[in-house]
């Protein structure tokens, strides 16, 4: 019987029927699925602008193929607009915000399947993890990516506006040039154009079976990504009659799948926090050191920035996530027999991919000759870091670095240091209280970063945090630190001068002092008052984990 029977069918029912007629319900219409449409639709930021399109066009499949959609809304925090600022400490905690409003739709109604669009960093995650918990019939529609802006015969992102700042602050640009960036870096719908958390996260719903072969990849702008989402919609429906449920499809063998593609497009350090986070809920057993593991045979395929040369749009032509999935795949480093939400499995969707790139483009590299050897997101272990952090580390020009350490308090704090100066080479910058807790909500570092690459820093310097960096941040930076500085992590007992370790393939974050020296130091610690004791994130601050656990706020649910 379907989830929906219990607020469509029986006498006792009429009431909800009466309701349910206002809505658009006709007597035939009882006896269909309700299947919910989560659509993040909002003109905060260009990301979501079109995903009200999309949602009416998935509406309109949905009803053709005899489904009765139900359209809700979920929120979006631009992190692009709000960082740098006090905004950006609900970008996280929007994650939850949206799991838990798509949770409490599809669960309070009855729903029999789900259909989530999101174009923003955080709706994707939220989307995976409310899946995960309703574990129902359920597809995931991209929004799409934005195509690049145009300047000076270059390819620009929103990323290359951040770095503007700090060339501007150098003295390396000028105030014209500094806003025809501005005036360039996002030229319309869609969400920010490298392979940046958004396109991370998507790449990771198209590993997993959740996206539809190829979605991940399209721009916002064009027309197949509607039709994307009418087909999305027809699959929905089949995987309603047939029951293929969330949790058929987020395995531990999935997951595994999407940390192997997220490697190989080089993708942002904040899939590793969002997929455990999404396993979590599914409860698939996969912690900080599988990800590492699964590094060491992952080969990077694809040349994109942040720290490469192309864009997703690019990526896209090049044959996609598709592409990339076949080459893995034809090297043992893929799960074929994972299910997907077409009924397929993994080598049943990738039988038509050639095992090989077009050799026409340069975009996906040759298994042969990849652009590195092992995946770039890896866990760093040490004195600093007993939980772990998690560094991007190829393409690193210097991966180890011991230098004195730059302490700053907040991430303001720190930005203000650069743009003044303050930073010289050879330094290693430390921001902290700006973990889940400490921040709250774990902010970006996307200034501070782009300020350090803007002003020529970005090869000598050292940055470790608490906090998160954008998937557009690249360079010698260690995030996630764990434990944090609010709980009494080692790195709220760094003092100004104390050298610090940085070494990439050692996998070591090290303070160099004594165990003595800081033993002495902890006992001197006090935690800090909390910053926000009421509202979103009051909450947020009393219930959420450690990062190495992914910045859940049920963590104690297993």
């Amino acid at each position: 019987m379907r989830r929906s029977a219990a607020i469509t069918q029986g006498v006792r029912r009429t009431p909800n029927r009466a309701m349910l007629r206002a809505v658009g319900f006709g007597d035939d219409d009882f006896n269909k699925p309700i299947v919910g449409i989560a659509n993040g639709y909002s003109t905060i930021t260009p990301c979501n602008i079109g995903l009200n399109d999309l949602a009416r066009r998935a509406e309109a499949s949905l009803h053709e193929a005899g489904g009765m959609p139900q359209m809700f809304g979920t929120i979006t925090v631009s992190d692009g607009i709000s960082m740098g600022t006090d905004g950006m400490r609900y970008s996280l905690v929007s994650r939850e915000v949206i799991a838990d409003s798509i949770e409490t739709a599809c669960n309070g109604q009855c729903m029999d399947g789900l259909l989530a669009i999101g174009g923003c960093d955080k709706n994707m995650p939220g989307a995976m993890i409310a899946m995960a918990r309703l574990n129902i019939p359920a597809v995931f529609v991209y929004g799409g990516t934005i195509k690049p802006g145009q300047y000076a015969g270059q390819d620009l992102t929103v990323v290359s506006a951040f770095e503007a700042v700090g060339r501007h602050a150098a003295g390396r640009i000028t105030d014209a040039e500094l806003l025809a960036v501005e005036k360039k870096a996002c030229p319309g719908a869609g969400s920010c154009g490298g392979m940046f958390t958004a396109n991370t996260m998507a790449a990771a719903f198209e590993a997993m079976g959740l996206s539809l072969p190829s979605s991940s990849t399209m721009a916002a702008e064009d027309f197949e990504k509607s039709d994307s989402a009418a087909a999305s919609a027809d699959v929905l429906i089949q995987a309603v009659a047939q029951q293929i449920k969330a949790r058929d499809l987020m395995t531990r063998q999935a997951f595994e799948n999407a940390i192997r593609v997220v490697m190989a497009v080089g993708g942002s350090t904040n899939a590793v926090l969002h997929l455990l986070a999404a396993a979590h809920a599914a409860a698939v057993p996969l912690t900080l050191e599988d990800f590492e593991t699964l590094r060491e045979d992952t080969p990077v395929l694809c040349d994109l920035k942040p720290s490469g040369r192309y864009v997703t749009v690019d990526l896209h032509r090049a044959g996609g996530i598709p592409q990339v999935m076949k080459m893995l795949l034809a090297e043992g480093l893929l799960h074929g027999d994972c299910p997907t939400v077409s009924g397929h499995t993994v080598a049943e969707t990738l039988k038509d991919i050639p095992t090989k790139p077009d050799p026409r483009q340069d975009v996906i590299r040759p298994v042969t000759a990849p652009l590195y050897s092992t995946g770039h997101l890896a866990v760093l272990r040490g004195n600093l870091a007993e939980e772990g952090g998690v560094a991007k580390i190829s393409g690193v020009k210097y991966p180890v670095i011991t230098g004195p350490a730059k302490v700053y308090g907040s991430e303001e704090e720190c930005l203000e240091a650069i743009l003044n100066g303050a930073i010289q080479a050879g330094d290693v910058v430390v921001i902290r209280y700006e973990g889940p807790k400490g921040g709250p909500g774990m902010r970006e570092m996307l200034a501070p970063t782009s300020a350090i690459i803007g002003a020529g820093l970005g090869d000598k310097v050292g940055l470790i945090t608490d906090g998160r960096f954008s998937g557009g941040t690249f360079g010698m930076v260690v995030g996630h630190v764990a434990p944090e500085a609010a709980v009494g992590g080692a790195i709220a007992l760094v003092e100004a001068g104390d050298t610090i370790t940085i070494d990439a393939p050692r996998r070591l974050l090290q303070l160099n002092v004594s165990d003595g020296e800081l033993a002495q130091r902890r006992a001197r610690w006090s935690p800090p008052a909390p910053r926000f004791r009421r509202g979103v994130l009051g909450k947020y601050t009393r219930l959420v984990s450690s990062s190495s656990r992914g910045a859940v706020t049920d963590p104690d649910i297993t």
